[in-house]
């Protein structure tokens, strides 16, 4: 499953360097699927929907930091946990309940994000 952040969230912005795919942003800041990863052209989300990698979306939060669920992969194939929840200091980065997900999904998502 992916990782979300609750409105828990400090603002601190320890999370975001942290994250390998680029998934995490701070609230109000627009986000696109080509930052951080090897995409091109257009990407499919997981509701269906195609995209440029390269289009900007609308923010999912305007208040605090947000994790793009597309891209998150909960740093399976990079880290043994998912480092936002690591080091986030008020414990906000949990998992999403709504996005129930295998590790093999997981993985397949970081080798479609980061192509060699």
């Amino acid at each position: 499953m992916a990782i979300l952040i609750t409105d828990e969230c400090i603002n601190c912005g320890a999370c975001e360097p942290e994250c390998p795919n680029n998934a995490i942003y701070e609230g109000g800041v627009h986000w696109a699927m080509i930052d951080g990863t090897t995409l091109s052209g257009s990407y499919i989300l997981e509701d269906g929907k195609s995209i440029e990698v390269t289009a900007k979306q609308a923010p999912i939060s305007d208040e605090y930091y947000y994790i793009v669920p597309d891209k998150c992969t909960e740093c399976t194939g990079f880290h043994e946990e998912p480092q936002c929840a690591a080091v986030c200091p008020v414990d906000c980065c949990v998992p999403d309940p709504d996005r129930v997900e295998s590790k093999e999904q997981l993985l397949a998502r970081k080798e479609r994000l980061h192509l060699k």
